[in-house]
């Protein structure tokens, strides 16, 4: 019995979550596995429930669980509350605090089928498979944070960026490791340059390069990094990076896929994972059966590999995946011409034909 903690959350994420559990179903079907779903509130929905984006409930049904699967959070409904209770910081960082979830693991994999919906060129990324791995819960997003008036009568902001060389061990090895079971290559993205927080990651970087002689390191600035995945982003293997640079290489590093809607994401290092498509709530399309299920279907393969080491499970998503786009059938982000258009719930049943058809 594999025990799941389900968030739907807001916006496309409760339309795209009983997309991925119907996938999760029929995985276990196929190969005598059972998995208890529970589900719990969060984001805006809880808010409007509770009070609270995140209800201690929800905290209780996470850490009761093997491992949690989350949809998306926010939208302008919520974009006047205070700060505190805002979804996007009063849920998802005090989530990621308390479940102990100190990096994120992004793979960003194109597929040939869908090369040509990349704005970069064909050759550029068809094939491509990087893994950046971002740290979660240290830097510029959780420091101390104030405002000062000053005597012009204007304001005075402070943004204070942390980060512990234990906190950059931890991730950092973690991408070390991560090479060692892929192409044994491993960058390192800084401002070295500029930030004394990024002096100490390198330094922590060169230090721990002595313990894995077989992956080959590499240093870059982030400046630098975001022109080069434009440029060049077969160079890379595994990256490793601070949080707010993470934040934003990572969506870059999105569109080289031609869709944000594809890429899936897991979120490790407390007792409990947390898998998520990266594509946020999209309110814009919400509740129109328009909504690529494709990034919250890998993310449960990314979950059965790594929360409950069942490759073949997994492997067996990622093919069907790649099958039905492999068939022509696209959602409209990443609609070609001459291809098949689908909605959301028609595409979770190309997925799952395919799952069964294998």
């Amino acid at each position: 019995m594999y025990k799941i903690a389900l968030l739907p959350g807001d916006g496309i994420g409760p339309e795209i979550i009983p997309q991925a559990v119907r996938v999760l179903h029929a995985v276990g079907q196929r190969f005598d596995r059972e998995f208890q779903c529970e589900t719990a509130l969060i984001g805006g929905a809880a808010y409007d429930a509770t009070g609270h984006p995140l209800p201690e409930e929800t905290l209780e049904v996470c850490r009761n669980s093997d491992a949690v699967l989350l949809g998306a959070v926010g939208g302008p409904k919520w974009d006047n509350l205070e700060p505190h209770l805002r979804p996007e910081r009063g849920a998802l960082l005090p989530l990621r605090k308390q479940l102990g979830l100190f990096a994120n693991l992004r793979p960003v994999m194109v597929n040939y089928a869908l090369a040509d919906a990349s704005p970069l060129k064909y050759d550029l990324v068809a094939g491509l498979d990087v893994l950046i791995i971002r740290e979660l819960t240290g830097g510029l997003y959780f420091g101390e944070k104030r405002r000062e008036d000053l005597p012009d009568g204007g304001q005075k902001v402070v943004e204070t960026l942390e980060y512990t060389t234990q906190e950059v061990v931890r991730v950092v090895r973690l991408g070390f490791e991560m090479a060692q079971k892929r192409g044994k290559k491993l960058t390192s993205v800084d401002k070295a340059n500029v930030l004394e927080s990024s002096r100490l990651w390198r330094e922590v970087v060169e230090e721990l390069a002595q313990e894995y002689p077989d992956v080959e390191l590499n240093h870059i600035l982030v400046d630098n990094c975001a022109m080069q995945l434009v440029r060049n982003p077969k160079q890379f293997d595994v990256m490793v990076t601070e949080n707010m640079f993470g934040d934003i290489l990572t969506d870059l590093a999105s569109q080289l896929s031609g869709s944000i809607g594809m890429l899936p994401s897991a979120s490790l290092g407390g007792g409990v994972a947390l898998y998520e498509p990266i594509h946020g709530s999209a309110p814009d399309i919400a509740g129109q059966n328009l909504a690529n299920p494709l990034a919250t279907i890998l993310s449960v393969a990314m979950m059965l590999r790594i929360t409950f080491n069942l490759e073949e499970e997994a492997t067996a998503i990622e093919r069907a995946v790649d099958g039905v786009l492999q068939q022509d059938y696209r959602t409209g982000d990443i609609m070609q011409p001459g291809k098949i258009r689908l909605g959301t719930v028609e595409m979770t049943d190309a997925v799952i034909r395919a799952l069964r058809q294998e």
